[in-house]
């Protein structure tokens, strides 16, 4: 067999230089829609639903979507979480900077089945093409090319569901949007959530004083976390922002699903209740939209929750912007595109009467399993190899293989190792199991080719990035 290479993951992105000292940004309220996301998945009764439903403003934004929109591929669902830094009504008291912009944009994908979600967190200083966007009044803004924050002060969150939309190929299905004022009400309803710092924090700026270490936070306490600028958490920088946004809402996500708020109807109705009157969604996410969206959710716990930031580079015409790097954010958004559950496989023929009858596969927990990614595509092998661990298998390496573009995937058993490749192939259909001479007895090789290697029940394996949080990971090793 041809030399196996070594574990692969994509590499992490440019790192972008500091800020150059524009006002702060609030990031991470956006956290909040997504625990709402995640606690609705509680609520069974509808009269849970019809009490909290009158208090959430929605928002008709169909006729100004634009028409050349991608096409939805699969019955995942796609939310578009958005914060806002309006200064109007209870917002006053963060100041009187201009405010109306969006300062934190996610793409949270729900995997169908509520498998796995994955949050997108796109840096405000991106340089991107801005499509023409329509405003609630039906005045047209022209396509132009900025900042991705200025989307949203064009013409309000349909032009950045445009925006996320072209960029990614990703057809969206709804948005929320949470304001600072609301930021705290629903933090301090979850009853505070729990934050590491690196270091002791003194920031009169952002109204910030922590102690050194594990802590729970109230509502006030984590806008000044998530917006400090100058405390020292970070280097400034919006990726620096990013990361501790996605911490913090690591967070709220393991709080909501360990802390018994999703097993518990009273806690759950008080929660959702507070946040109601600070949430603003699209008016197709109607009662019964949120029913299903409960319904989908069921078992969804915090392991199964992951954010990463979309890969960027430098931008060469200004060092304080970066732009997205379509090479590693491809592959990325690609996988998220055709994320789908496959059909079960087709029953297996029945044997021939005088053909002895083969023992039935192994368990996975008794299956020893190498993989290896030989195609283009970076990471493949690695979140394949994750998928497997899932589902109970031994992964014993993961590698690279050069192959010719034309092979397809491969399942080949090692001596003694049958029963356990027939559990291989139960879990990656499609791809009947081949003796080898070249595979260790009593171990399994998975060969990702051209056909690809989707697992079970699940969808498109999704790229590794590096520095990726997932929601159920210690806070403080996160610091």
């Amino acid at each position: 067999m041809e030399r196996l290479a070594t574990s692969e993951r994509i590499a992490p992105p440019d790192r972008p230089p500091p800020g150059d000292g524009r006002r702060w940004r609030l990031l991470g309220w956006a956290s909040i829609a997504m625990s709402v996301v995640m606690v609705l998945g509680s609520l069974t009764a509808y009269g849970f639903y019809r009490s909290i439903n009158g208090s959430i403003e929605r928002d008709n934004v169909d006729d100004q979507l634009n028409a050349d929109r991608p096409e939805k591929l699969n019955s995942s669902l796609n939310i578009l979480l958005l914060g806002s830094d309006s200064r109007e009504g209870e917002n006053k008291q963060f100041g009187d900077q201009a405010g109306g912009g969006s300062d934190t944009t996610i793409l949270m994908h729900i995997s169908p089945g509520g498998d796995r979600a994955i949050g997108l967190s796109f840096p405000r200083d991106s340089m991107v093409q801005i499509p023409q966007c329509k405003k609630d009044d039906g005045t047209r803004v022209s396509p132009s090319f900025g900042m991705l924050n200025s989307a949203y002060a064009f013409a309000g969150p349909s032009c950045t569901w445009n925006l996320i939309e072209s960029l990614t190929d990703i057809r969206i299905d709804h948005y929320a949007e949470i304001d600072m004022s609301g930021f705290i009400k629903v933090v301090d309803a979850l009853g505070g959530v729990e934050i590491c710092s690196p270091k002791a924090i003194r920031d009169p700026k952002a109204d910030l004083v922590l102690k050194k270490g594990r802590q729970t936070v109230s509502g006030r306490t984590a806008v000044g976390y998530v917006r400090t600028r100058t405390g020292g958490l970070g280097d400034g920088s919006d990726l620096s922002r990013i990361k501790r946004q996605q911490a913090f809402m690591g967070s709220v996500v393991n709080k909501a699903t360990s802390g018994g708020l999703l097993k518990d109807p009273g806690k759950s109705y008080a929660f959702l209740k507070a946040v109601a009157g600070a949430v603003k969604v699209d008016d197709r996410l109607t009662l019964s939209g949120m029913q299903k969206l409960a319904a989908s959710l069921r078992g969804m716990s915090a392991g199964k929750v992951t954010f990463v930031t979309v890969p960027v580079m430098g931008y060469p015409a200004d060092k304080a912007r970066v732009q997205i790097n379509p090479t590693l954010a491809k592959p990325l958004f690609d996988a998220i595109r055709e994320d789908n559950e496959l059909p079960p496989p087709p029953a297996p023929e029945k044997p021939p009467a005088d053909q002895a009858v083969r023992q039935p596969p192994a368990k996975p927990s008794e299956t020893k399993v190498a993989v290896y990614n030989g195609t283009g595509t970076d990471g493949l092998g690695q979140r394949t190899a994750d998928g497997l661990e899932d589902k109970g298998f031994q992964i014993t390496k993961v590698g690279t293989k050069q192959q010719s573009a034309s092979t397809p995937t491969r399942i080949l058993y090692g001596a003694g190792a049958e029963r356990q490749a027939a559990a291989l192939a139960k879990a990656v259909p499609g791809h009947p199991p081949q003796a080898h001479p070249s595979v260790k007895a009593g171990l399994v090789y998975l060969i990702i080719g051209k056909d690809g290697a989707r697992l079970q029940g699940t969808g498109t394996p999704l790229p590794k990035i590096d520095g990726e949080i997932r929601a159920d990971q210690d806070v403080c090793a996160q610091a």
